[in-house]
This record gives structure tokens, C-alpha cells and sequence, in this order.
């Protein structure tokens, strides 16, 4: 019994004959984003745009347009977000510049004033040279951390898989951006430990499908492409369950943080929850596809190569 025969009950549906459908999904999304991106730019949180957050507890109900006269009574002439109420009885505002600490206490004074001893305050500064180093070594971060996995798969498996990742690592991170830019949620240091965390998430799926993969080649016959692309196949859907069951224990307990969580995590589990979805779609539908566009132009160009029958 040929070895397709042995595996067709587990292939419940042709992923690589249909992966030119998958890339062109891929290619829209990022072409959108990007464009969005572009566009509309970045909401940056006060740790890459210099500036100060301000938190304040209110502790009993307002009105958000008392404490915006507040604020432009006692800072005034300055830029600032608008007032967002979150929580319980809590508000958040973010301005443009680093404000004194004389005004933010005189800020304070007088939200106590008119609401009770109970108002508490919590602000984050960070001057703009400050802002400019932790964009700087938030991209080494993401690069160095894209590169070192790139490099391992390369050496553990082969050079093709390492380029796939690549491929798979770029979607990944992009993807998350591209949404918080449309959604105009705020970039911060969070999100930078989710981008790290998605690319780990992102990274462990797709080596458990190459893993599979390399496993097959061994014991399948990929003389053909036909045969290369059912090998592939067999593999997603061998580790399919796997891969689903894994991501959505995370994604859950994302989902329960990003409703149930304070606002200081709430970035982290929104841009989680993006990538885990990300990350999962590219292992499956964009790096394993694209190692196989890689591969058979590898077959191609050594059956080019390959000496001519010599005639006995």
C-alpha cells in the first residue's frame, strides 16, 4: 500500500494545493495595514513619544467634563488626550509634553477638592531623549530575537525552513501593528513584550510542523512535487489538533485578561490575542506553504541540473 493511500483519511482538506488563495488573503491583509499604517501612523504610548500618562482615582462618579475643566484650569495651555474613564471610577489622560510635578500637584489638589481625600494620582514621564532610546532598543530587541530563531532553524532543519520563518515572522509581528494602528490603540512597552511573546508562541508552532515534516521525509517518497505536496499535507493535518489546542489555551486565557484585567495589561492581551491568531495562521498557511514554494524550485532547478540519460 503506497504510502498517500496509508494517510488520506487524515487529510480532511487540500491546504497546499490551495495556497496561492492563502497568500493572496496574506498579501491583502498586509497591503491594508500597511497602507493604514502609513496613513494613520501609531498611537505611541508616552514610553516612545516623550510626554506624561496620567492615572487619577476618582473614587465616587463624575463627569468627565468637570475633570477636563480641572485639568485646563490648573495645566493649562498644554495638549492632551482626551479623557477616557476606565475601571471603576477611574480616568486616564496622556499629555504631549513631560508636565512639572508642581502642576500635577496642583492637579491633584484640586480633584481632591471638589471629590475627597480619596483621589489618588499616577502619572509616567519620559523625557524625549529617554523616548528615542527605548524605540531604538525596542527594535534590537524584536530584530535580535527574529534573527537568533531564524538562525537556529536554519542549523536545526535547513536553510529553506529558516527563509520560511522569516517569511512567518514578519507576518506575525506586522499583523498586530497593522491593527493597533487602525484601532488606534496605544503602543507602549506591553506591546513590545507581546511582539516577543507572539514570535516565541508563533516560532514553537511552525518547528513542531517543520519537525513533523522532516520526520515524514523520511519515511514518505517525495520524488514528485505531487508527492512533496502531500507529504506537507499529511503533516499539517497530523499536527493540526496540536497546534489549534496549544494556541487555544493562550488565546482564552488572553480573552479572560483583556475583559477581566486591569488597563495596564489590557495592551498586552489585546495584541496577544491578535498574534496568537496571526501566529497561528502563518504556521499553518504561510511559512509550511511558502517552504514548500521554496522546495519546489529547489526540484525544479536540480532536475534542470541533473546529467541527461546517456543511451546504452
Amino acid at each position: 500500500m503506497s504510502s498517500k493511500r496509508q494517510h488520506d483519511d487524515i487529510v480532511k482538506f487540500d491546504i497546499v494545493k490551495n495556497r496561492r488563495k492563502f497568500y493572496a488573503f496574506s498579501i491583502v491583509i498586509l497591503l491594508v495595514g500597511l497602507v493604514c499604517t502609513l496613513i494613520m501612523g501609531l498611537n505611541l504610548g508616552v514610553d516612545f513619544k516623550a510626554g506624561t500618562r496620567l492615572d487619577i482615582y476618582i473614587g465616587k462618579d463624575f463627569q468627565v467634563s468637570d475633570i477636563d475643566a480641572i485639568i485646563k484650569e490648573t495645566i493649562p495651555n498644554t495638549m492632551y488626550t482626551p479623557v477616557t474613564p476606565y475601571g471603576e471610577q477611574q480616568v486616564q489622560t496622556r499629555f504631549d509634553h513631560t508636565i512639572p510635578a508642581d502642576q500635577l500637584a496642583a492637579l491633584e489638589a484640586a480633584l481632591k477638592a471638589k471629590y475627597g481625600p480619596q483621589v489618588s494620582k499616577q502619572e509616567a514621564t519620559v523625557d524625549p531623549s529617554i523616548a528615542k532610546e527605548l524605540v531604538k532598543k525596542a527594535a534590537i530587541a524584536v530584530a535580535v530575537a527574529g534573527i537568533g530563531i531564524v538562525i537556529y532553524i536554519a542549523f536545526r532543519f535547513q536553510f529553506l525552513f529558516g527563509i520560511a520563518c522569516i517569511i512567518g515572522l514578519v507576518h506575525d509581528v506586522f499583523i498586530p501593528i497593522a491593527l493597533f494602528s487602525v484601532f488606534r490603540l496605544e503602543v507602549d512597552l506591553t506591546f513590545i513584550a507581546a511582539i516577543l511573546t507572539i514570535v516565541g508562541y508563533s516560532i514553537n508552532d511552525t518547528i513542531v510542523i517543520f519537525d513533523r515534516i522532516r520526520e515524514n521525509l523520511r519515511t514518505m517518497k517525495s520524488k514528485t512535487v505531487e508527492d512533496l505536496e502531500h507529504l506537507v499535507n499529511v503533516s499539517l493535518w497530523q499536527t493540526m489538533r496540536r497546534s489549534i489546542f496549544t494556541v487555544g489555551t493562550v488565546f482564552l486565557t488572553a480573552v479572560a485578561i483583556a475583559i477581566l484585567g486591569s488597563e495596564g495589561i489590557r495592551t498586552f492581551s489585546l495584541a496577544l490575542i491578535f498574534g496568537l491568531v496571526s501566529g497561528t495562521y502563518s504556521s499553518i498557511f504561510v511559512s509550511a506553504q511558502f517552504w514548500v514554494t521554496l522546495k519546489k524550485r529547489e526540484m525544479a532547478k536540480k532536475k534542470r541540473l541533473a546529467p541527461a540519460p546517456t543511451e546504452g
